[in-house]
């Protein structure tokens, strides 16, 4: 068994970190809020107050937190996990969704540490992640991937390497601005709907049965019509609103219009812009029946 630093206990990390402690791996945990480490701690795992303590004799450090700026604040800096003494030839690997250029940059001060860099995004909601049945989308060398493979067997169903370090982002981000273009287009087409004078259950089973279905569509066509945007919430318009920026982004720099996704961003924008940040992204259906947006 190997000591695991796990750096970032949101929904999606807290349920990774207790499958390594289930696996029987030495895990310490950081998080900014203690608090979300309780349950972590009770099963097993340590607490430390920073990420630099987190990785001291670490064999492998994971992070998965929310953004770019989280995930440097993690890393760097004098009580950065790149600050402690970890295992000679130790593992980092970042789980997060962030942009092409911080995985780039971060993948650098990994190396010039010593470590072994795995860039290494996920897909797949909470449950997938507490039930060890995430996809990783890796971008490594396939050498440091293959010894990797046995710690990462705990948190997956499929791993898929995209080639060297930055390929793992860069699928990701497209995927999830397809996925942002897919949700925004679901919301279209039941505000729609029912303007139209439809029945949204009915109109939401035959989309879900249907050549324009999709897992985004049948998960949106059923979470838009419930309307619990404030409860188990999966993913918030917060976050979407920074994958799809960072997805056109990627599409800028490479040189792709990519008409639809800053379309599906000025949505995401304007939902954040009225207060909906911390709510589910499904709350994009009452936006749009806001008399306000025309």
């Amino acid at each position: 068994m190997a000591r695991i630093a796990f750096l970032g206990l949101g929904r999606m990390g807290a349920g990774m970190a207790a499958r390594m402690v289930a696996a029987g791996h030495e895990v310490t945990v950081y998080n900014r809020t203690p608090e979300k480490a309780a349950e972590l701690v009770s099963a097993g795992a340590a607490f430390a107050e920073t990420p630099r303590a987190a990785a001291k004799d670490a064999e492998a450090i994971f992070a998965m937190v929310a953004d770019d700026e989280a995930s440097r604040a993690d890393w760097l800096g004098a009580d950065g996990a790149l600050a402690g003494e970890y295992a000679p030839g130790a593992f980092a690997v970042e789980f997060s969704t962030i942009s092409r250029p911080w995985v780039y940059e971060l993948s650098k001060h990994a190396a010039a540490h010593g470590l072994r860099y795995l860039d290494s995004p996920v897909t797949g909601l909470p449950d997938a992640a507490a039930a060890g049945q995430l996809t990783l989308f890796v971008g490594a060398d396939l050498a440091d991937l293959d010894a990797a493979r046995p710690l990462l067997e705990p948190l997956c169903t499929h791993i898929v390497h995209f080639g060297d370090v930055g390929a793992g982002a860069s699928y990701k981000l497209i995927q999830n601005l397809l996925g942002s273009i897919q949700i925004a287009a679901t919301a279209e087409a039941l505000r729609t709907a029912e303007l139209a004078g439809l029945d949204l259950a009915v109109v939401a089973d035959t989309l879900s049965k249907g050549g324009a279905a999709s897992p985004t569509v049948i998960r949106m066509c059923t979470e838009m019509l419930a309307g619990g945007h404030d409860r188990d919430i999966a993913f918030t318009a917060a976050l979407r609103l920074k994958d799809t920026r960072i997805g056109v982004e990627l599409a800028d720099a490479v040189g792709t219009p990519a008409a639809l996704g800053h379309t599906a961003e000025q949505i995401f924008e304007r939902l954040v812009a009225a207060g909906h940040g911390d709510l589910s992204e499904t709350k994009l259906i009452d936006l749009l029946r806001s008399p306000a947006v025309g």
